[in-house]
């Protein structure tokens, strides 16, 4: 508190927006000040009476004063005045619109609207004198407090639209009012605040929130502190109190020595200026304690001095639990929460014993007040610290025990145990650590140092503490050899790790340490204080907010890799470290050959390619392999290492893994190195797989000179092959011995498929490979040459002309073909093909042809007969095929007189052929041969040349068979004709039957002719 000056009365006090300036009315003056220094800048002179009121615009541009004089006068902020207008009373209350900055001012009978575009001001009646007024948050509504104890509610033209009566009427004059600045509130809320000691809040609707709040004085001013979350109030008790938006006084800002008549806080800051009936002016500064407690992830604090806000610093659940009262002290244990208010302590539990549970409900009431410094809680008991006395406390008030401290307690924690049986540690200005059991009278002196402890916490084995003291030195102890094991400096607390036992951190300056077993400290910039450190999180408290804040464990983690320690580093690492720490683990394990935390590691991120190494090194060490440098070199190879996995691959004398390793890669330079001028075979074999590396990248050319370098003939020529590098197996061809016959064999393959018979033939030729040579001029039906090969070699003769044989049939040339066949000795072939070429003539009628096929078909059988196990047979199809000849060659006469439209032989020589038919064609008849055509002509030519009996038997034998259509008519209309011929024949000649008789017929077989069947009767006419 700083008494800036003492003047007259002062009535009311108004700041700038921007709280640079503040504004008093003292006496009849207004003055000036400079709220950085409290430097009075001026004092105004303006009034000629008692100044009652004093407010500013918003926008900061001008302010106004309203005086007993009945005047109100219009500022500039540069303190000059630009206006003044009158009411018929006193002036007792101004405000500003903080939206369109119209200025309200209020006297004894009525109160007026002025604005600077406005000429006049507008003035409105009142029932009763207006003692304060307050502007809505956004400029639509004036509220006016009355001595009747009325608050009127006006819109911006001065109509009223709310009126809300006080039940004390005139006796409760409003005296004060103010409406919420908060914009979090979702309705406007105005306090009223009256001299019938009430303190009320309504809304803009006239309707009360909650009941009247009694005060014990009266009160002459309200306003709001910190953005609508507290009110000051003060009066006729000569103190400014500090309360809720709610209405629940927490406690005294300031006492003085007569009535406060204003009080008023700067904006956006947490200062309050107060002005007094005897003319003193206050400064204040309020500043909020922090009351808090924390029990591993669960941290209570106090929020708006009446709530405890319970929040899980894991999951970011938040629980409110409204006390209604001022909260003095938290303290929170396991499903334990102590709340000490004015009057008593609440102890709360959680439902149910879920770790995530954040529903607390009252367990019991301790219905007294008490003066404590510190308070904790445990499962059945709350320890309260009063200076150097503990006492511990049942949750029904009973006193069990109390503890007498040399010193006064500094420091009091929990560190758990049993219910009913927690242990405390407690640290003393003097130096000394203890450790007391609630149900023992007998306090634990751990260890005592010399300087006086400000923060503790015991590691979670119980095995070591940490102490922080008044000189921010942290100091780590062994409790039980009481020996200190380092101490680092700049540490304001410290807190263990609660799931690894080496690792601790400590927060001081700025920065926050995290120190694992005797490493180095690893530092990182963090504001506020540690508190609590749990896996990878760290709780850390600034200002008034606690926050969980994730911190990678790497830089500990990599202080264990650097000393090969990996277990522990997996330990650390286990707290939370980001994946590429992670992998840096399990590599450098895996390099160290910990392939149990390797495999973890590699698991953890999920790399398959590496677990699956792991386990096949495993299982070769089950198998009984103990070579570790082998194991290493796998180990180099997977990592990209293959210099390094080369050499251990010599050195454990596999050097052919080492060139395998090379090949795989395609790093043919670095395995030629490796080699030097070793094994030739080796080196061979080397070019061999880069010659098959460098054709599966596409590089076919780069891999035939490297085939053909490396002795591998055949990929060579496959590729050139399959490629079409003619020159190239032209050139391979004939470099390659005639020994190597398998290649060669290739090479003539490839010249064959690529259509070059020259080339292959001269292969075949290069290794002897005659009947590989025939075959492909047979292939390529170069008969002649083929030929020449066979009077050479008769023994390939069948391979020549059954091809040959086969080639003309298929080109349609089977009289060539037929020879051929009988040229090689083929027999069965030649005959087959003469039958098809019969059946072929007969099927297209074509039966001149057909008896000549026939002809040779005998002469065949006539070849065949000269075998004399086949005699035989062969003559008795030598005549058959000779019968079939000379039918055909008969028929075709027939067959042309029939289908052609003009006909080529006399009448005498078809009627003999028919004749010859008839006799002919007395069992089968034969494929293509018609009985039909041939009676038809029969009748024709006997009806012509007067052989009408003959005729007529023809036409009765046509009757009885199956006539076509297209004879049909003929054959009806020469039956019909023939019966009007006599019944005897004219005396004709007989008509020779031997073909030498008739010009017209004519011969085709130069040693055969036709002639009757032995025996058959000639057809003559009787």
């Amino acid at each position: 508190e700083g008494v800036v000056v003492e003047w007259d009365f002062i009535y009311d006090l108004a700041f700038k927006p921007d709280g640079t300036q503040l504004i008093l009315a003292a006496g009849n003056r207004l003055l000036v000040y400079d709220t950085s220094d409290g430097t009075l800048l001026q004092p105004l002179k303006g009034h000629k009476d008692t100044v009652y009121c004093v407010a500013y615009a918003k926008d900061g541009k001008r302010f106004a004063s309203g005086s007993a004089d009945k005047s109100v006068i219009i500022w500039t902020s540069k303190l000059e005045g630009i206006l003044k207008y009158t009411h018929n009373d006193s002036i007792q209350c101004v405000s500003y619109n903080p939206i369109t900055h119209q200025l309200a001012s209020c006297s004894s009978s009525d109160f007026g609207l002025w604005s600077p575009e406005q000429k006049s001001v507008s003035k409105h009646k009142s029932s009763s004198k207006i003692t304060c007024c307050s502007w809505t948050n956004d400029g639509q509504y004036l509220a006016l407090g009355m001595f009747n104890g009325i608050i009127s509610i006006r819109n911006k033209n001065g109509e009223e639209k709310v009126k809300i009566e006080r039940p004390g009427g005139s006796l409760s004059p409003i005296w004060s009012i103010c409406w919420n600045p908060s914009r979090e509130e979702h309705n406007d809320i105005l306090a009223v605040a009256d001299w019938g000691q009430k303190l009320s809040f309504y809304q803009l609707s006239g309707k009360q929130i909650g009941k009247d709040r009694s005060l014990d004085f009266d009160p002459c001013c309200i306003s709001y502190f910190s953005k609508g979350e507290y009110i000051l109030l003060g009066g006729s008790d000569k103190q400014v109190s500090l309360f809720t938006k709610d209405g629940v006084q927490l406690g005294t800002v300031g006492e003085h020595n007569s009535w406060v008549w204003t009080c008023k806080a700067k904006p956006d800051s947490n200062y309050v200026v107060v002005g007094c009936q005897d003319g003193t002016i206050s400064f204040y500064q309020l500043i909020f304690s922090t009351v808090h407690g924390l029990y591993k992830d669960r941290y209570a604090y106090r929020d708006n001095m009446t709530d405890v806000i319970v929040q899980h610093l894991i999951t970011e659940q938040k629980v409110r639990i409204k006390c209604k009262e001022l909260v003095k002290k938290i303290a929170i244990y396991k499903n334990r929460l102590a709340v000490q208010l004015p009057e008593k302590i609440v102890i709360y539990e959680l439902y149910s014993d879920d770790s995530s549970d954040m529903h607390y409900r009252v367990k019991e009431k301790i219905v007294r007040k008490f003066e404590c410094n510190l308070l904790v809680v445990c499962a059945n008991h709350i320890i309260l610290c009063q200076e150097k006395r503990l006492q511990c406390l049942s949750f029904s008030g009973v006193k069990e025990r109390e503890w007498q401290m040399e010193s006064l307690i500094r420091y009091i924690k929990v560190i758990g145990g049993p219910p009913g049986r927690e242990g405390l540690l407690v640290g003393l200005k003097n130096g000394q650590i203890l450790k007391i059991f609630v149900d023992n009278l007998f306090a634990i002196v751990l260890l005592k140092q010399a300087t006086a402890v400000r923060c503790l916490d015991m590691s979670a084995s119980r095995n070591k503490l940490a102490v922080v003291d008044e000189n921010d030195m942290c100091l780590v102890y062994d409790i039980h050899t009481k020996e200190l094991l380092f101490q680092e400096p700049n540490a304001n607390s410290v807190a263990w790790n609660t799931q690894c036992e080496d690792m601790l951190c400590f927060s001081g300056g700025g920065y926050l340490n995290i120190k694992a077993s005797t490493f180095p400290v690893h530092q990182q910039k963090l504001q506020g204080f540690v508190v609590g450190y749990n896996g990878s999180k760290i709780f850390c408290l600034h200002v008034f907010s606690m926050s969980a804040v994730e911190v990678p464990q790497s830089a500990p983690m990599y202080q264990y890799l650097d000393r090969k320690m990996f277990r522990e580093a997996y330990q650390i690492a286990c707290l939370g470290v980001t994946d590429t720490d992670w992998r840096e683990l399990a590599m450098e394990a895996l390099e160290g050959l910990e392939f149990e935390t390797a495999k973890k590691a590699f698991t953890r991120v999920q790399d398959f390619r590496y677990l699956q190494l792991i386990s096949s090194i495993e299982e070769r060490k089950k198998r009984g392999e103990t070579n570790n440098d082998l194991f290493l070199a796998d180990v180099f190879s997977y990592q990209g290492k293959f210099h390094e996995a080369a050499k251990l691959y010599k050195r454990s004398g596999h050097e052919s893994l080492a060139l395998d390793m090379y090949t795989d890669l395609r790093m043919f330079e670095y395995a030629k190195d490796f080699l030097g001028s070793g094994d030739p075979k080796e080196t061979r074999m080397l070019i061999t797989k880069q010659a098959d590396w460098a054709r599966n990248i596409n590089e076919p050319k780069a891999a035939v000179e490297m085939y053909i370098s490396a002795g591998e003939h055949s990929k060579a020529i496959e590729i050139s092959g399959d490629h079409g590098w003619v020159d190239t197996l032209i050139d391979i061809a004939r470099k390659l011995d005639k020994a190597e016959r398998e290649p060669l064999l290739m090479c003539a393959h490839y010249f064959k498929k690529l259509d070059n018979p020259g080339y292959a033939a001269e292969t075949y030729l290069k290794i002897g490979d005659l009947k590989s040579l025939v075959q492909l001029h047979v292939e390529t039906q170069r008969w002649d040459e083929a030929f020449a090969l066979g009077e050479k070699y008769p023994e390939f003769k069948d391979d020549i002309y059954v091809p040959y044989a086969q080639w003309l049939a298929e080109n349609d040339r089977f009289e060539e073909a037929q020879k051929a066949f009988h040229k090689a000795g083929r027999q069965g072939e030649a005959v087959r093909v003469l039958e098809q070429l019969t059946h072929n003539a007969v099927v297209e009628s074509r039966f001149n042809d057909a008896a000549y096929y026939y002809w040779m078909l005998s002469m065949q059988c006539l070849d065949i007969a000269q075998d004399f196990s086949q005699k035989d047979v062969m003559l008795g199809k030598f005549h058959h095929f000779q019968h079939l000849a000379e039918l055909y060659h008969g028929y075709h006469a027939i067959h042309r007189y029939t289908e052609e439209p003009f006909s080529f032989h006399l009448p005498e020589t078809l009627f003999n052929i028919s004749r010859f038919l008839l006799h002919s064609l007395t069992k089968d008849t034969p494929l293509g041969i018609s009985k039909v055509n041939t009676l038809f002509t029969l009748a024709k030519q006997s009806k012509a040349l007067g052989a009408y009996k003959l005729a007529r038997h023809a036409y009765d034998k046509l009757q009885g068979l199956q006539i076509p259509t297209r004879f049909q008519k003929s054959i009806e209309l020469g039956s019909l004709t023939i019966r009007s011929k006599p019944f005897h024949d004219s005396e004709v000649r007989a008509l020779p039957l031997n073909p030498e008789a008739s010009p017209d017929t004519l011969s085709i077989w130069p040693s055969s002719h036709c002639s009757p069947p032995p025996g058959g009767p000639a057809l003559t006419s009787s």
